[in-house]
């Protein structure tokens, strides 16, 4: 799948309500953006960390539904963490994961997320169990 099919494929879920959208697909890897604008922001006017975590899960999900064959298997989330780095109040979020291990019955993520600056705002990492139809 390109990021246009992967876009499409999200279309009408969390995923396109929180605006995000996929960049980058690569051997290991994915890339997505997120606004940080009223949808994502907590009371306070922060970047929610639960809209971190939803960014993160999104990246490592559709990563591993990429290394699987979606009639036989599915990837569900087994297990996430995230530590909250720096705070932001606006602009664009950029998440990339990056495949930790990609074995039969579980994958697991490591993912960045950053600021237009590159400056680190959140680590997450991912675990899926691979779950047999």
């Amino acid at each position: 799948m390109d990021v246009t099919q992967i876009n499409n494929m999200c279309a009408n879920t969390l995923v396109s309500h929180l605006g995000i959208e996929f960049t980058e697909v690569g051997d290991g890897y994915l890339k997505a953006t997120m606004p940080v604008d009223d949808r994502t922001r907590q009371p306070q006017g922060l970047l929610h960390g639960g809209a971190s975590a939803a960014l993160a899960e999104t990246l490592g999900s559709v990563g591993s539904a990429l290394r699987l064959d979606l009639s036989r298997q599915v990837p569900v989330g087994l297990e996430i963490n995230a530590n909250h780095i720096r705070a932001i109040t606006g602009g664009t979020v950029t998440g990339t994961a990056t495949a930790l291990h990609l074995g039969r019955r579980t994958h697991v993520w490591d993912i960045k997320i950053e600021d237009e600056t590159g400056r680190l705002i959140c680590t997450s990492r991912l675990t899926i169990m691979v779950v047999d139809r």
